[in-house]
């Protein structure tokens, strides 16, 4: 049974924001493959839904003229998977969203819909941390811009206030220009399953030293992570397994994993550890051309 009051497709960012500041307590629904879910499991009783997935600016990808790309929320994980731009650039962004659900859901689940749940197991959003991406927020009578390593504030929660929208993902030059990275996901089955652990890295290597890392998960945390401790260790550290193993260890002072039937909190640590040596691994293989290894 689907309690919901009505139901409103915007088909433009300003019809949206215009409806969400009448309407603040809206519900807005693209891909719906979490938010009808929960409707369905009896949560938001009488909600009124905004559909925001004919909104051509907030389902596309393209690079401005500082070679910063922006990614619209309404961007499926398929078109994130397939995408040029993503795929040249920061192409362990894509594989990262294409180890989320399977096929069908990848075809109507939205990289905004992601973050927005506030899940700390949502596939794209340790990535999004190690990118550094910048979230835009808009109302009908203003907008705010925030990063997204401010954006996730507990379980299930973000800094997304009433009347609120997610309208643009920017992933600066700087951000993503000169990383190797990948994303290693645990979980129980290998499609179509949730991360018992997420790991995501980007690395940047000059003269055989780490010169920069990057580390963040999912599900080792009530929200995705991002390990300072581990970064902080990293910087000059020769490239070479004792490092890595040096690096890996560390992590373990940034994360906060738990007990659940997905997995104990001892064998998350050991996961913490394990993923992060196989990333970085990975990621320093492949800084030099800033690929996914």
């Amino acid at each position: 049974m689907f309690d919901i009051s009505g139901y409103k497709e915007a088909l433009s960012l300003e019809e949206a924001k215009s409806f969400l500041k009448e309407n603040p307590d809206a519900r807005i629904i693209a891909g719906g493959t979490d938010l009808l879910i929960e409707i369905r499991d009896g949560e938001h009783s009488g909600a009124q839904l905004l559909g925001i997935s004919r909104i051509e600016e907030m389902n596309r990808i393209y690079k401005d003229a500082e070679d910063n790309v922006h990614i619209g929320p309404g961007v499926t994980f398929t078109q994130l998977e397939e995408d040029e731009i993503v795929g040249t650039l920061f192409p362990y962004l894509g594989k990262a969203g294409g180890t989320m659900g399977g096929p069908q859901i990848r075809n109507v689940a939205t990289v905004g819909g992601n973050l927005c749940t506030g899940a700390t197991s949502a596939d794209s959003a340790s990535m999004f941390l190690c990118l550094n991406a910048q979230l835009k927020l808009e109302t009908a009578d203003g907008q705010r811009t925030i990063p997204v390593t401010e954006f996730h504030q507990g379980p299930g929660q973000v800094d997304l206030n009433p009347g609120e929208i997610l309208t643009d993902i920017i992933i600066s030059r700087e951000n993503y220009e000169g990383f190797g990275g990948k994303y290693i996901k645990f979980s129980q089955r290998n499609a179509m399953d949730i991360a018992t652990l997420g790991c995501a890295t980007m690395v940047k290597v000059k003269d055989g030293r780490f010169e920069e890392l990057r580390l963040a998960y999912g599900v080792a945390a009530p929200t995705p992570v991002r390990c300072p401790s581990a970064e902080q260790t990293a910087v000059g550290l020769e490239v070479n397994v004792d490092s890595i193993e040096k690096i890996a260890a560390a992590a373990l002072n940034d994360v906060k994993p738990r007990d659940s039937w997905r997995g104990s909190k001892i064998f998350r640590e050991q996961l913490v550890q394990e993923l992060a040596k196989r990333a970085i691994a990975k990621a320093a293989a492949a800084a030099g051309g800033g690929q996914d290894a």
